[in-house]
């Protein structure tokens, strides 16, 4: 990055999706059905192209709350109660398995939650045994899961690594004790080294650590001590999210006060920081909140504009049919957007009754497709042709998008975007507000229907 401007991340910090999804799941409705969800599998499984399949599988629970969690998280200590939702959620994989053509090959597994390796080595392995059984994987698949120092033995590694699993993701946030353990975590710097020494020992192909700026008490000084241990770790990928202070969404944050959050400036620097420090200890900037070492595949996938983005975040498998399972699980196929019932016992009666456990969700339309398109590509490829829209959807990309491209002639203005007549492309300083230039073609923001639904963008 050759330069950081302040001022400008400034003046746009302001609410706004993270475009996981478009729409974005505060839209989901639920008036969509688990009938338009069967519908949309038996279509998309009735065709001669068919696309790989990517799985999500949510594990919700850990073994104490962290406050700042914005996760879907369980708070147990009760391994019958996890063996009961796994078993469930093999029986939900059972019911979608029916409606898959048996051929189709999973390029993309992950484990998120919650904390996956609350459960045993034991219940890892039968449940990674039940998935890599039920699935044909390709060769070069992709297989992550999340993990939490905190409790983990070099068994649960070893489970993992035997169930194919090839990339591990662990959550760090900050090294400073006073600032985690006031928020009910704290992972000291050793356990995280030896943690990592496992991963790295154990031979999976790749380490992600993620850290978490805005938090309580969290200052640029300090948090630079933090980002000088983390490059000494030498993780593949580091992702720095902007901690999302929701407590009207996630009721536990009111246990923050927020007159110890950083102030405005105070969480810029912090970026401004990050930004410096992880692009000079030879990081390539991928999108928003994540760096990966050049030769990562991420970073492979960024210049070869093959990245992509869902619920997981940025990928390198796109256009893989997304299937979710557990509570809250959100699946993506070509029309649509499913997600299942948001607490164990809505779920365990759907599936009880033989039912998929879907609560609500989205039909895309026309134009919804259109918008998805055009921010996908300027979440994930920095640049939008003209030509290119106009060809998949016959469209006058000018005259379709003028609200839009008339409200980005401010970000040409300060440096963040280049508009020419054939295209948009998104410049270095630009893509720090990425998610701010992706504003300007959603529909929804258009018509002013998302106040008030989503965290900071800075």
């Amino acid at each position: 990055m050759r330069y950081f401007d302040i001022d400008i991340i400034r003046k746009y910090d302001k609410p706004g999706p993270r475009y996981t999804s478009y729409p974005p799941a505060p839209h989901f409705t639920e008036r969509f059905t688990r009938e338009d969800y069967i519908q949309e599998i038996r279509r998309t499984n009735a065709g001669s192209h068919l696309p790989h399949l990517s799985l999500y599988f949510h594990i919700p629970f850990c073994d104490t709350l962290c406050y700042f969690c914005g996760c879907n998280a369980l708070i147990t200590k009760d391994h019958r109660r996890i063996r009961q939702y796994t078993d469930y959620m093999k029986w939900e994989v059972m019911l979608i398995r029916r409606l898959i053509r048996q051929e189709r090959q999973v390029d993309q597994l992950h484990w998120g939650g919650g904390t996956p390796t609350h459960l045993t080595p034991d219940e890892i392995a039968g449940l990674s045994t039940f998935i890599n059984d039920a699935f044909h994987f390709t060769g070069d698949a992709e297989k992550g899961c999340e993990i939490d120092p905190r409790g983990l033995t070099r068994e649960h590694l070893e489970a993992l690594k035997r169930g194919g699993f090839n990339r591990i993701s662990m959550g760090v946030q900050d090294f400073n004790e006073k600032i985690m353990q006031p928020l009910n975590r704290f992972q000291p710097e050793e356990l995280t080294r030896i943690v990592c020494g496992w991963v790295r020992e154990l031979k999976f192909q790749s380490l992600n650590l993620d850290l978490m700026y805005g938090l309580p008490h969290q200052s640029a000084e300090e948090f630079s001590e933090t980002l000088d241990t983390i490059i000494s770790i030498n993780p593949d990928r580091i992702a720095v999210f902007n901690f999302a202070y929701v407590p009207w969404l996630k009721k536990h944050q009111k246990l923050i006060n927020p007159e110890t959050l950083p102030s405005p400036e105070e969480k810029l620097e912090i970026l401004k920081i990050t930004v410096e420090k992880l692009t000079g200890a030879g990081y390539a900037f991928i999108g928003m909140d994540h760096f990966a070492k050049p030769g990562d595949e991420l970073a492979i996938a960024l210049r070869q504009k093959k990245l992509y983005r869902n619920f997981q975040g940025y990928s390198t498998r796109a256009g893989a049919d997304l299937y979710a399972f557990g509570i809250t699980g959100i699946s993506q196929l070509p029309l649509m957007y499913a997600q299942n019932y948001r607490t164990e016992r809505e779920y365990y009666t759907a599936l009880d009754n033989g039912l998929l456990p879907v609560s609500r969700g989205y039909a895309l339309t026309r134009d919804d497709n259109i918008r998805r398109r055009v921010i996908l590509n300027i979440m994930c490829h920095f640049m939008v042709s003209f030509l290119e829209i106009e060809k998949e959807f016959s469209i006058d990309f000018k005259n379709y998008f003028k609200n839009g491209l008339k409200q980005l002639q401010q970000f040409a203005e300060d440096g963040l975007v280049i508009i020419d007549d054939e295209s948009i492309t998104v410049t270095e300083m630009g893509r720090y507000l990425i998610r701010n230039i992706a504003m300007n073609f959603d529909g929804f923001i258009e018509r002013k229907q998302d106040a008030g639904k989503y965290s900071r963008t800075v």
